[in-house]
């Protein structure tokens, strides 16, 4: 009976003692997550919506985690103050015109604090210093465009359909233009016929050009025409000599 006590009596201790080194481990993850071993500052900023902010989330800077957020008050019925905490080595890389926002951790993940970068001629921040913010876009707002956006494509679609549907039939200008053959066929003549008469109009040109009447008349313009050019080339010339 007395080495069955033995070992329960073992059995027990060694379930304390496990327990009590996990309860030590999470105290330490939850104080590394919280920042409670490491040397911080505190920001505060004001949003009129936090949008579902809640205590204990991320601030991230440059994507990366600095900080949790410490408190969430009600100041009137316009401000919601936010209170941070941020681990120390990052207080000289957030200036005094950085603003704070809020963003989610992917598409339906939870909120987070973003910290934008701010000027580099500017400031650190102070503890305890108040960061301007910018309001969030609520997701509802975003369903509601994205919803209007919707209706406005399908009633494009339906218009454009209509369009097309009507195309096909042969109603309307361009309708006609593709399904009636007679049409065609008479655009397909009349540009024959403009190459015909460019093409008489050229020859008759020609023969305008061989007449004895107009001969002077064209040998005039032709040797105007080799003036002009001989001129041009002197005048490029003389500009080279200077």
């Amino acid at each position: 009976m007395e080495p069955h006590s033995q070992r329960y009596k073992i059995r027990l201790g060694l379930f304390v003692a496990g327990g009590f080194i996990l309860f030590v481990i999470s105290i330490f993850m939850i104080g590394k997550q919280k920042n409670l071993f490491d040397p911080v500052f505190k920001l505060t900023t004001t949003f009129y919506n936090v949008s579902g902010l809640q205590v204990g989330n991320n601030i991230r800077f440059s994507g990366i985690n600095v900080g949790t957020v410490d408190n969430i008050k009600i100041i009137n019925d316009s401000t919601v103050q936010v209170d941070m905490i941020l681990k120390e080595d990052v207080q000289r890389f957030i200036k005094t015109d950085c603003e704070v926002a809020i963003g989610s951790e992917g598409i339906i993940g939870s909120r987070i604090l973003i910290i934008t970068q701010g000027g580099y001629e500017s400031e650190p921040v102070k503890d305890n210093q108040v960061l301007s913010s910018v309001e969030p876009v609520e997701m509802d707002a975003i369903i509601s465009s994205l919803s209007v956006t919707a209706g406005n494509m399908e009633i494009i679609s339906g218009q454009a359909a209509e369009v097309m549907a009507k195309i096909n039939h042969g109603n309307g200008t361009l309708g006609r233009l593709i399904q009636d053959s007679t049409i065609s066929e008479n655009i397909n003549q009349m540009i024959i016929n403009l190459k015909k008469s460019s093409k008489g109009l050229d020859e008759n040109m020609e023969a305008a050009k061989s007449n004895f009447l107009l001969r002077g008349y064209y040998n005039k313009k032709i040797k105007q025409a080799e003036k002009v050019k001989q001129d041009s080339i002197k005048s490029k010339e003389t500009r080279t000599k200077k």
